[in-house]
C-alpha cells in the first residue's frame, strides 16, 4: 500500500513511525512532514489545508490511504473531497467534524444525546458575558467557539480575569472568527483524561487513556499551550471507570450522531474530567490528540493499518487492540517563549544519544538544513520513553532529554509526576 499522512507535528512523525511498522505498507508520503517524518517518510512540500494540490498528488502516486492528523483540514471537508474520488481516506467527514469546529455545535449535541458536560451558555455581545458572569461567579471557563490552534479556552480563577478574558475574545477579536461566539462554561474540577476513541459509525474500539499537560510551566502555571506533554496510561482509568464513560460518552455521542444522519468515522477524542459525580466531557475533538498520541502509539501492538481500514470500511466489529502494559511517559521540548514569541533556525543537538529500544523521539517543529537538524516551530519535539512504572517511565524519559540541547530549549519537569508519586510500589510491567 501507499499512504499519504498529513500534518507536520509530532503527532504527524508519530502516525508515520506507527504506520511504518504495517506489513501491508510499501511506501509512506508526509506533507509537508519534518525532520523527523522524512526518517520513515518522503515529505512532500504541500501545506495541509490545500486540498486540492494534495488531491492531485494522491491521484498522481495512486495513494491506496490518506491519514489526516490536524483538524483543519478534517474541518474543511478533506475526507468527502478525497472519498467521493474514490480515496480512502480515514477520519470524519465535514459534518462530523463540526464537533470540533464548533464548541457550540458540540455542547449542543451533548446536551440532546444526554452526554454529561459542564453547564454552559453562548454569548456574541461582551456585556451580557460579564453579567453573566457576576451572575455565576468565578472560577468559571471561557472558551472561543471554533478552531483556535488549542489556545481558545481561558480558565478565569478571578472575575477581572474572566472579563479580560471575554474582552480578549469578543473585542480585540484575538481568536479572528473563531471568536465571533464564545461559550461561558461551569468550572469542573478533578483529573483529567483524554480518551481517543476508533469508530466505523457503527461499531468502534476505545483505545487505552492518556493524560495531557496543557499549561506551559511546572505546576500547571502559565498559558495554555497545545500541551507540552503527555503519560499513557491514566492511573485513575480503572476498567470499570471506562466501561463508565463507554456507557455515559462514547455509546451515546456515536449513536446519537447515527441517528441524526451523521456517521462518524475516524479518531474521536474526549477530553474527561474525573468529577466528584462521575466522568464529565470537557470537549470533543475529531483527531488523533497531539502530545497523547505520542504515548499512546508506542504501547499500541495492534497494526494500526488493519484498524483505520476497518474503520473506513465498517468492519471494526472484527477488530481488537492489544497493548504493552508498560506505561509511557512524554515530554514536548518547546522553543524559548512559547506559547509566545519565540525563533527559529536554533541547531538541535544529542539526537544521536537517544537510540534505546523502550526510547523514542518524535519532532515536531524541526526542519534540515546544510545537514543539520535546527528548530522551525514552538513545540520542538517530543520525547518518550518506556517504564516498568509511571515513576521509572519518567526517569528514563528525563535522562533522554538531558542527551538533548539547543538555544533557549524549555520544557515541564513535572510531567506525570503526581501519577508518579501516587503509584502503588508493586510496578505494573
Amino acid at each position: 500500500m501507499n499512504v499519504l499522512v498529513i500534518g507536520s507535528g509530532g503527532r504527524e512523525h508519530a502516525l508515520c513511525w506507527k504506520i511504518s511498522r504495517s506489513t501491508h505498507v510499501k511506501k509512506i508520503y508526509c506533507a509537508p512532514g519534518n525532520a523527523g517524518t522524512s526518517q520513515v517518510a518522503e515529505n512532500i512540500n504541500i501545506p495541509a489545508e490545500d486540498l486540492q494540490r494534495l488531491l492531485v498528488f494522491a491521484q498522481e502516486k495512486k495513494i491506496d490511504l490518506v491519514v489526516v492528523g490536524p483538524e483543519i483540514p478534517l474541518v474543511a471537508g478533506i475526507v468527502d473531497l478525497f472519498t467521493e474520488k474514490g480515496i480512502k481516506t480515514f477520519g470524519p467527514s465535514k459534518k462530523a467534524a463540526q464537533l470540533e469546529a464548533s464548541k457550540i455545535f458540540s455542547k449542543e449535541k451533548m446536551k440532546k444525546y444526554k452526554v454529561e458536560t459542564a453547564s454552559f451558555k453562548t454569548f456574541t455581545d461582551a456585556d451580557q458575558a460579564k453579567r453573566y458572569i457576576k451572575q455565576q461567579g468565578v472560577p468559571i471557563v471561557i472558551k472561543a467557539d471554533g478552531l483556535a490552534a488549542g489556545k481558545g479556552v481561558i480558565v478565569a480563577l478571578t472575575e477581572q480575569q474572566a472579563e479580560e478574558a471575554v474582552d480578549l475574545v469578543l473585542v480585540q477579536k484575538a481568536f479572528g472568527q473563531a471568536g465571533k461566539t464564545i461559550v461561558i462554561e461551569e468550572f469542573l474540577e478533578g483529573e483529567e483524561a483524554s480518551i481517543l476513541v476508533i469508530s466505523d459509525g457503527d461499531e468502534y474500539l476505545i483505545f487505552d487513556s492518556s493524560q495531557d499537560f496543557k499549561r506551559a510551566l511546572d505546576n500547571d502555571k502559565g498559558p495554555n499551550t497545545g500541551g507540552m506533554g503527555a503519560y499513557s496510561p491514566v492511573r485513575e482509568i480503572t476498567k470499570e471507570l471506562l466501561k463508565d464513560i463507554e456507557k455515559k460518552v462514547v455509546s451515546p455521542m456515536i449513536k446519537g450522531l447515527r441517528k441524526d444522519g451523521i456517521t462518524y468515522k475516524g479518531i474521536l477524542y474526549a477530553g474527561i474530567m474525573l468529577t466528584k459525580k462521575g466522568p464529565k466531557v470537557l470537549e470533543f475533538n475529531v483527531r488523533f490528540g497531539d502530545p497523547e498520541t505520542q504515548s499512546v502509539l508506542p504501547r499500541m501492538k495492534t497494526d494500526l493499518v488493519e484498524l483505520m481500514l476497518s474503520s473506513i470500511e465498517g468492519t471494526l466489529g472484527t477488530k481488537t487492540v492489544e497493548w504493552d502494559p508498560r506505561p509511557a511517559v512524554g515530554v514536548v521540548l518547546a522553543a524559548g517563549g512559547y506559547p509566545g514569541k519565540y525563533e527559529k533556525g536554533k541547531e538541535i543537538n544529542g539526537l544521536n544519544a537517544v537510540e534505546k529500544k523502550d526510547s523514542f523521539i518524535f519532532h515536531a517543529g524541526t526542519k534540515e538544513k546544510d545537514g543539520k537538524i535546527i528548530t522551525n516551530g514552538g513545540r520542538v519535539m517530543n520525547v518518550v520513553a518506556f517504564g516498568d512504572s509511571i515513576k521509572k517511565a519518567r526517569e528514563n524519559v528525563y535522562k533522554e532529554i538531558d542527551n538533548i540541547s539547543f538555544e533557549n530549549m524549555q520544557y515541564r519537569k513535572d510531567i506525570a509526576l503526581r501519577a508518579a508519586s501516587c503509584e502503588p510500589r508493586a510496578s505494573r510491567g
